[in-house]
Parts: C-alpha cells; sequence; structure tokens
C-alpha cells in the first residue's frame, strides 16, 4: 500500500484563537485559512513578499517538530520568541507509515545549521564541510544526501541556486519524489522549480489561499512576458 502523502493535511484548530486581527491570522492569506491538502509528491507555496509563504511553512516546520532555524528534528537550539503562533493552532493529518527522513530547508539560515551541527558533532553528515562550498553548492550537497521515504520542507531554495543549478534542483527533487518514496513542501518564486510535472500550487495572497496551475502563476506570467518582450519592458521601466 502506497505510504504517501506522509502529511496528507493541516488544520487550523481556530477555537483557541483569541483574535484573527493579531499577527499571524491578521495577514489576509490566513485571515480564511482553514485546511490545505498536500500533493503526495510535491506542493508548492507562492505569494509574492509578505504574502506569508514563510510563515505557513515555518509553521507546518514547527508543527512537525523541526526547529526554527531548520536542519534535521535534531538541531533544536533556536529561541522561539521570534517564532509565530500559528503552528499551535495547526493539526497534522498523517498517513499511517512515517517518514524515515526529514529535514527543513531555510536558505537564510542554511550555514548557520551547519555550523551548529559542526559545533555540537564535527563528524555529522550535515556539518562544518558545507562551509568549503559556495551557498548552491552547499545546497545541492544537502539535497544529494537526502535519504528515501523523506518528508522534506524547502523555503525558497533557489536563493543561492543559478537557473542551471535549479534544473539540477528539479531533477534530484523528481528522482527522490518518484523513486525514493520522497514528499516535498516547498515555498519558492522560482518558475523553473514550479514547472515540475502534476504538482499542487497554491497562492497566497489578499483573497486568501487557491490552487493554481502553473501557467496561472505570477512567476510563469511575468517571466514569459519579460523573455518575450525585453526590450520594450526595459524600454518603459528605464526610459
Amino acid at each position: 500500500m502506497e505510504a504517501k502523502p506522509f502529511l496528507k493535511e493541516i488544520i487550523l484548530n481556530s477555537e483557541k484563537i483569541a483574535d484573527r486581527s493579531v499577527y499571524p491570522f491578521s495577514i489576509p492569506a490566513l485571515m480564511n485559512f482553514e485546511s490545505l491538502k498536500f500533493h503526495p509528491d510535491v506542493t508548492f507555496i507562492v505569494g509574492e513578499n509578505g504574502s506569508g509563504k514563510s510563515t505557513l511553512i515555518e509553521a507546518i516546520a514547527l508543527n512537525q517538530g523541526f526547529g526554527f532555524d531548520g536542519g534535521t528534528k535534531g538541531v533544536q537550539y533556536d529561541p522561539r520568541e521570534k517564532v509565530s503562533e500559528l503552528h499551535f493552532h495547526l493539526k497534522a493529518i498523517k498517513s499511517f507509515s512515517k517518514p524515515n527522513n526529514y529535514y527543513f530547508l531555510r536558505a537564510e539560515t542554511f550555514y548557520k545549521v551547519a555550523s551548529y551541527l559542526a559545533e555540537i558533532d564535527p563528524d555529522r553528515e550535515f556539518g562544518d564541510y558545507l562551509h568549503e562550498f559556495s551557498h548552491g553548492e552547499a545546497f545541492m550537497k544537502t539535497l544529494d544526501r537526502l535519504g528515501s521515504k523523506g518528508l522534506y520542507l524547502f523555503d525558497e531554495p533557489e536563493a543561492a541556486l543559478s537557473p542551471s543549478r535549479q534544473l539540477a534542483a528539479l531533477a534530484k527533487i523528481h528522482e527522490l519524489a518518484q523513486n525514493k518514496n520522497c514528499q516535498f513542501i516547498i515555498a519558492t518564486h522560482s518558475p523553473i522549480l514550479l514547472s515540475y510535472p502534476g504538482a499542487t500550487i497554491f497562492r497566497l495572497d489578499e483573497s486568501g489561499i487557491t490552487e493554481i496551475q502553473y501557467e496561472e502563476t505570477e512567476h510563469y506570467l511575468v517571466t514569459r512576458e519579460f523573455l518575450n518582450n525585453y526590450k520594450s519592458i526595459l524600454g518603459s521601466l528605464l526610459g
């Protein structure tokens, strides 16, 4: 029997929320949020800066037992004063089978986690050796070391990746999802990553959270328009 998705759905338990006009519930996309159902392979969360996508994936990660800065579930060193309370109100619906591997990647704290792992155990697999590489190379090294039957959450993994490396990352995600029984939930701005065939895409905006198709994403539409008409667009922008 197919085990995926390991994480089927998250539901907001709103009974104990005292005031939905207070952050993070005041974020327009989250004001009427009730639940999200995840794809067995790849689910994307997209939205403009400030739309709440990183807040949402952070809450999902914390609900699943990850630390604020990411890494494996064993990385639990960061105080949580700066964490929103959204994760306290999430209920996770899981499958009968648990993942064997877990990893939460936050682009902005990636090296911080590597430094922490190196400090507590220099021989750890995701440790200090990552500092020998560029940010993008280190991410690809980490991606190569993700194990089978894994639940993996990424927050803007494309931050340090060139377009060609994004394509390589997409191929690796496909290999892990299709051949190694892994599930991914990814917050991203990348039109390259978003092109993954059959993925579920949730858009966060002022109207709430909506499931959309790849060709409906702003990332696809703006990129296509720019590449097809970049001279005239640059002329309008730059005068």
